[in-house]
């Protein structure tokens, strides 16, 4: 495949980046205070009518200020891991690394936007020349986006963020991480295996760390009948770079039909930013 597409820079800020508000220090673990008051309203029960007449609106505004934001980004893989690993973790070494190898296949790598293996996958991507974004999400305690971003998004719901961590993702890398990281993964796997997404691959990566968790999918699950032998092989695991990019040159860039063309072109009615001229070749889908 051809070299990554060049970065473009940062858009100014406008109603697709929203503004952080406020900060913590550094003795406030990330994730420590995922409760907010607007989502804690939101799934104590019913409310009134137009209390829940003004929630789907603005549910619905988010998801349409989402899609606007990332509809360009062009063909992603998303990386899942943890926000609590420091850069002289290697588990930060391996997520810079995957980030590094997706780009160069011309992908646009994807996270959650934060710290940690985020900011690892983000931060390889930046430095292979690719395209690197992420998907915030809104904390008491500020989940601060990475500095390796060329665009991001920040999300009230986490459920929101969910959907366009999947929607614009033709593969997911998913390094060691905790409940958040599992979640996405189980996430992803159901949708897979339910038929609601495309057969796209789910790659573990860390075989000490993910092992235990797949005896239990295969000594607890299915051996219990709740999965069947198909689900399993859904799962991949490795710790191997290389593996990953065959696995996704063969299940993603060849089962998917993915090719280099140009971008699509932008509309100023709809707000979308304007892109370089001319524009740049990209991974895309290949035209029917």
């Amino acid at each position: 495949m051809t070299d990554p597409a060049p970065i473009q820079p940062p858009p100014p800020p406008d109603a697709d980046q929203a503004t952080l508000h406020g900060s913590v220090g550094p003795s406030v673990p990330w994730g420590s205070g995922s409760r907010s008051a607007a989502e804690g309203t939101f799934l104590e029960g019913p409310r009134g009518r137009g209390s829940e007449l003004w929630r789907t609106i603005r549910i619905g505004a988010e998801f349409i200020r989402g899609f606007r934001a990332l509809h360009f980004v062009g063909p992603c893989v998303t990386v899942f891991g943890s926000a609590r690993f420091k850069p002289d973790h290697p588990y930060y070494a391996l997520g810079r690394e995957m980030g590094r190898r997706l780009a160069t296949m011309g992908f646009t790598v994807m996270t959650g936007g934060g710290p940690g293996v985020m900011e690892a996958a983000n931060r390889g991507a930046k430095e292979a020349g690719g395209r690197s974004v992420g998907c915030n999400i809104e904390l008491p305690h500020e989940q601060k986006p990475n500095d390796y971003l060329d665009r991001w998004v920040e999300f009230r719901y986490f459920f929101v963020r969910k959907v366009m961590l999947v929607k614009y993702s033709y593969a997911f890398v998913v390094l060691p991480g905790g409940f958040g990281t599992l979640d996405e993964l189980f996430e992803a796997v159901t949708l897979i295996q339910t038929g609601k997404i495309r057969n796209f691959p789910v790659v573990l990566m860390g075989r000490d760390y993910w092992s235990p968790l797949l005896d239990f999918v295969r000594n607890g699950l299915l051996a219990a009948g709740t999965i069947s032998p198909d689900d399993v092989r859904l799962l991949p695991l490795t710790d191997s770079p290389d593996e990953v990019v065959s696995i996704i040159e063969r299940q993603a860039v060849g089962a998917f039909g993915l090719a280099r063309r140009r971008v699509p072109r932008r509309w100023w009615f709809f707000g979308e930013p304007a892109a370089p001229s001319p524009a740049p070749p990209d991974l895309a889908d290949r035209p029917d």
